[in-house]
């Protein structure tokens, strides 16, 4: 269940959890193979146009993005509506969907439509432009399947947000290395591999998280980590 950005208490940000860990240190090392580096590199190169989406379904998919995803303002933020446009638009797929729901593409413009029309009919704005509190109860009642104009057609509006939006958005962010340095993830294990098997053990090519308030011993690791 989403709650609502406005009514979370304040917590620390994941980024200072692992200090100094980049997993693109990783990247001419034996830790990735040229497969993976070969991905990345592609991801990495994803522009900020939209090539799936109009530029105005964007604008949404970028609002949506930072009501469920919301991002420091430390770093520069991962680009998620491009990501999940990069999919769309190279029609990568699931291999599988729920039996009410359209295939991918379909189904995002089909939602994106839906809630701008729900968005107009409850706050006389289209959901890019409500507050941030507005945004986040549109999203609520979606999540609870609340959203039922005839724009969804036969499509629940909960099951959009659950096997469609949601799961794309939260995907898209987690297949970033921005976000693989905050989790203190190295990316795939091959050709590495993992060599200290046991409880609470790490190898030397692994980010070090911060252990008892020691954020300089942590640092120390991180920055030979490769």
């Amino acid at each position: 269940m989403i709650i609502p950005m406005h009514e979370q208490k304040p917590v620390r940000l994941t980024e200072n959890r692992f200090p100094d860990y980049d997993v693109l240190s990783k990247r001419l090392t034996p830790s990735w193979n040229e497969k993976t580096r070969e991905v990345i590199t592609r991801r990495l190169a994803i522009g900020s146009d939209p090539r799936f989406f109009t530029p105005d379904e964007f604008q949404t998919v970028r609002a949506i993005a930072d009501r469920i995803v919301p991002q420091p303002k430390t770093r520069p933020p991962i680009p998620v509506a491009a990501l999940v446009d990069d999919k769309l638009h190279r029609h990568k797929e699931d291999g599988y969907r729920h039996s009410s729901m359209p295939r991918e593409g379909e189904a995002w413009r089909r939602g994106l439509k839906a809630l701008d029309v729900d968005a107009q009919q409850a706050f006389a704005a289209r959901f890019r432009d409500l507050s941030d509190r507005d945004q986040d109860e549109m999203l609520a009642r979606m999540e609870k399947g609340l959203l039922k104009g005839p724009a969804w057609g036969a499509m629940p509006s909960n099951t959009f947000f659950k096997t469609r939006m949601a799961r794309d958005v939260v995907l898209a962010y987690y297949a970033h290395p921005t976000a693989w340095s905050e989790v203190g993830w190295g990316g795939p294990a091959s050709p590495r591999g993992y060599v200290r098997m046991d409880f609470n053990e790490r190898d030397p090519w692994e980010a070090a998280e911060v252990k008892d308030g020691d954020v300089e011993s942590a640092r120390r690791k991180n920055r030979r980590v490769g």
